[in-house]
């Protein structure tokens, strides 16, 4: 009897330490509170800085320019510091053939001009006689010698003869203007050529950019020096298109990452209104819109930021003031719906809430859910409706 007693009791103590073993625990969870609290919605970019207004100095006329010796940083004041030297091209060598060419128009020239003056010359005597004639047949008139309408054509002629001699005026002009053209065409270079011209800034600033830093000889509007003022900065940051459709004019930005130790205030300006394709880094193509966004405190706030720095915005599109809130952590599908895991009585329960404005970090309860309930936060798939959890410690 004895033996058989001690064959039960063994039995049951394995079937209890196999009922233990294979009894479900509790699972461990991470649990927070729902609570009220502040939610921002955002708009997230990376962006970089670069000058309001930025102006290129470019060479007026084809020349050599002398070497620049200002270097970016430098400070440049407006119509005083100049910031290259410049040359113009001067005339270029004839060759034998060509310079026979221009001395032989210049003499034809000349002889124009000799032509011209005989010419005026010629008709200058004949008004001279005209007008002598115009005398006489007036006296005659006078003495009743001749009929009054014969100094009706001497008049003629002699008015004919004075628009002759104006016309032979201009030609005159006309052949000596030839004839200095054709005399500029013998100029040669000599020398040096013309003094150097020197091209002064625009604007007060500093130099952002060397274009062209050797000398060289330039065409007309070849670029030489990019000048701006770096304590009037804007940033631009080209945002995802069905992201830029939410961002407005005159919404806050928080500027980020760009070196300091507090975040900078900015404002957007304006948003464009055409896009563009741009392929991310996975080879993807994206519609982008740039999104200017002004610096808002004074530039001293953000020293040692300057044209093209790399910063990140964050465009405020919404502002919610102590509504009752919890981590999206804690979100789950329910189908169409979203959900959450409450801790009632030690065990999970499912439970589906209504949503309103979210960012990357919270999410608005606007139902389903009251303040102070508990909540899972990052549910495993250990976790179901029913299933009993405690606290990870």
């Amino acid at each position: 009897m004895k033996r058989w007693l001690k064959i039960a009791l063994g039995a049951i103590v394995v079937v209890a330490i196999g009922v233990w073993a294979f009894m479900p625990s509790a699972v461990p969870v991470d649990i927070v509170p729902v609570a009220r609290g502040d939610i921002e919605v955002t708009v997230n970019e990376e962006g970089r800085t670069r000058v309001r207004d930025r102006f290129v100095v470019s060479a007026p006329l084809p020349g050599r320019m002398e070497r620049i010796e200002l270097e970016p940083g430098d400070a440049v004041v407006a119509g005083k510091t100049a910031v290259a030297q410049f040359r113009p091209t001067p005339p270029a060598l004839l060759d034998v053939r060509t310079r026979a060419e221009l001395e032989a128009r210049a003499k034809a020239a000349e002889s124009a001009v000799g032509g011209a003056r005989a010419e005026r010359d010629r008709i200058r005597a004949e008004l001279k006689f005209a007008q002598s004639e115009l005398q006489r047949a007036q006296t005659l008139v006078e003495e009743r010698v001749i009929a009054a309408r014969e100094i009706e054509a001497a008049q003629r002629q002699a008015e004919t003869l004075q628009r002759a001699l104006q016309s032979a005026e201009f030609g005159i002009r006309t052949s000596e203007h030839q004839l200095e053209l054709a005399r500029a065409s013998l100029i040669q270079s000599r020398g040096t050529g013309a003094a150097a011209i020197p091209l002064y800034s625009p604007v007060n600033g500093v130099i952002l950019r060397v274009l062209q830093e050797s000398a060289a000889v330039v065409p007309t509007g070849q670029p030489l020096v990019e000048i701006g003022d770096v304590a009037d900065l804007e940033i631009v940051s080209d945002l995802l298109s069905n992201a830029a459709v939410r961002v407005k004019p005159g919404q806050p930005v928080r500027i980020e990452q760009w070196g300091g130790d507090t975040p900078l205030q900015g404002r957007v300006r304006r948003v464009e209104p055409s896009g563009f394709t741009k392929i991310s880094a996975l080879g993807v193509e994206e519609q982008r819109v740039n999104t200017i966004i002004d610096f808002e405190g004074p530039p001293e706030a953000r020293h040692g930021v300057g044209d093209g720095y790399r910063v990140e915005v964050r465009v405020i599109v919404d502002a919610r003031k102590n509504v009752l809130s919890i981590p999206t952590s804690s979100l789950i599908r329910n189908g169409d719906e979203w959900a959450v895991y409450v801790v009632e009585n030690d065990r999970a329960s499912r439970r589906v809430v209504q949503l309103g404005q979210r960012n990357s970090l919270l999410a608005e309860v606007t139902g389903g859910l009251s303040e102070t309930e508990r909540i899972i936060v990052y549910p495993s798939d250990s976790v179901a409706d029913g299933v009993e959890v405690t606290p990870r410690r």
